[in-house]
């Protein structure tokens, strides 16, 4: 079994702050308009307000590429093609955490809906 190298382990960290980053300042702008510049189309109104159910179709494919990729990686380790328990079990982390957030936004949606559909009229 190798030993853990702090290096690698501290660019890791690195790499997932700067992503983190990016998805609040994408959620938080909009991401930039959506597939077409933003003006428009699929990704948003003439306001360049994002398309709610692109943004969440988006996430949910990036979250399902994650499980994609998590599972090859342990079938290859499975298989005997690797040896690198470390990246295979950080993989595997990433996709159990995006299906944890998942869950937690379905669950948040359907409280604000039925939160919604109980409001007197």
């Amino acid at each position: 079994m190798s030993t853990i190298d702090p290096s690698r382990l501290l660019q890791m960290r690195s790499s997932i702050l700067n992503q983190n980053q990016a998805l609040q300042r994408a959620a938080g702008r909009g991401a930039a308009g959506g597939i077409d510049g933003g003006v428009g189309g699929p990704g948003g109104d003439a306001a360049g307000t994002p398309d709610f159910g692109a943004a969440i179709s988006n996430a949910l494919q990036q979250v399902n590429a994650q499980q994609h990729r998590a599972s090859d990686l342990s079938e290859s380790y499975e298989r005997g093609d690797t040896h690198d328990i470390v990246s295979v079990m950080i993989e595997r982390q990433k996709a159990s955490l995006g299906f944890e957030t998942t869950l937690q936004v379905r669950n948040k949606l359907l409280s604000a809906y039925r939160d919604i559909m109980n409001m007197p009229v």
